[in-house]
């Protein structure tokens, strides 16, 4: 495994971190017991890096996860996000960025998680109704406090995040950044290398759509929310589709499956990227850790940029109501 800084911290994280959102919702029934042996086996192919929220699962996944570290804890990069609010029956409220809601979402996961320190804690979505200043500014203030080592943003625009930090140092900004969502490349890439920040894509395999399991003539099972996404539905799938074939032609080459070849692209493109795609199997685990030592030639890195440019996927990246929640 290879290593990378995160920002201008002092730590030094997995060239590939582990997403651990599905283990507990959105995609399907999870298994509790056979998420802890995914990462525990992460740890063991040297994945130091995982990444949770307290919206997944409503608590549950940080509970899951600091069950699953806690005898390795030293072991361990943890980040973990606020700021998306949803009820108890998981309904979705809105986005808080407010300084009260900072500390208090800070202690809530401290708990679930089991350990008294957040390695890096990330506002999940900028709340509009609130200045970034004042955010970051209670977040800096849980640095102080010795409750979080550092501080990232996730789906931030370029402004905040130049006004994120003017306030306090961001190590790391969280967005989707894959083949098919290519949209960081515009502006985001830029200014994190500018301010040494991190850049941690996730959903790098498109949300398994680029690992070619998900073919255009397949239902999708109904507790799974890929199903009323927009990018997998009948009137852009199959569209979207022809952006597999190109990735199946190279994998052939490489004796490799799509997916690794997805992850081989996003990781090449600068070396501050860090995609952490998720699973709850560890077959996939461990074909994304492959991913690794996979090196792609200039001329198939062509090919995939030649078969999926900018703007190439049909669809949202979210549904309405989501997009409305990314601050651009």
């Amino acid at each position: 495994m290879d290593y990378k800084k995160l920002g201008n911290s002092d730590l030094n994280i997995s060239a590939t971190g582990l997403g651990c959102m599905g283990m507990s919702e959105f995609y399907g029934k999870g298994d509790d017991e056979e998420s802890i042996k995914v990462i525990h086996r992460a740890v063991e192919l040297g994945i130091n890096f995982l990444d949770t929220a307290d919206i997944y699962g409503i608590g549950r996944n940080e509970e899951l996860v600091g069950k699953a570290i806690k005898p390795i804890r030293d072991k361990i990069i943890l980040a973990t996000k606020f700021g998306n609010v949803r009820g108890k029956d998981g309904s979705w409220l809105g986005v808080s960025g407010k300084p009260d809601y900072v500390k208090k979402c800070c202690e809530e996961s401290l708990q679930r998680l089991g350990t008294d320190v957040i390695d890096l804690y990330y506002q999940h979505r900028v709340d509009p109704e609130t200045p970034i200043e004042d955010t970051v500014g209670a977040m800096s203030e849980l640095v102080k406090e010795g409750m979080v080592r550092y501080i990232g943003l996730s789906e931030a625009s370029v402004e905040t995040i130049r006004r994120a930090f003017n306030v306090h140092s961001i190590s790391a900004l969280q967005t989707e950044y894959s083949l098919w969502t290519r949209d960081p490349e515009a502006e985001h890439l830029d200014v994190c290398k500018e301010l040494g920040i991190t850049f941690v894509a996730y959903s790098p395999i498109g949300r398994g759509f680029l690992s070619g399991r998900f073919k255009p003539s397949e239902t999708i099972p109904e507790d799974d929310y890929r199903r009323f996404h927009p990018r997998f539905q009948e009137e852009n799938i199959g569209h979207n589709y022809n952006l597999i074939q190109e990735i199946e032609k190279i994998a052939k080459e490489y004796n490799s499956t799509p997916a690794q070849i997805a992850l081989s692209w996003v990781m090449s493109q600068r070396n501050f990227i860090v995609p952490i795609p998720g699973t709850k199997r560890i077959h996939y685990l461990e074909e994304n850790v492959k991913a690794v030592s996979l090196k792609l030639s200039d001329e198939d890195l062509k090919k995939l940029n030649e078969a999926a440019p900018p703007g190439f996927t049909k669809g949202l990246r979210y549904p309405e109501t989501a997009m409305k929640a990314l601050n651009r």
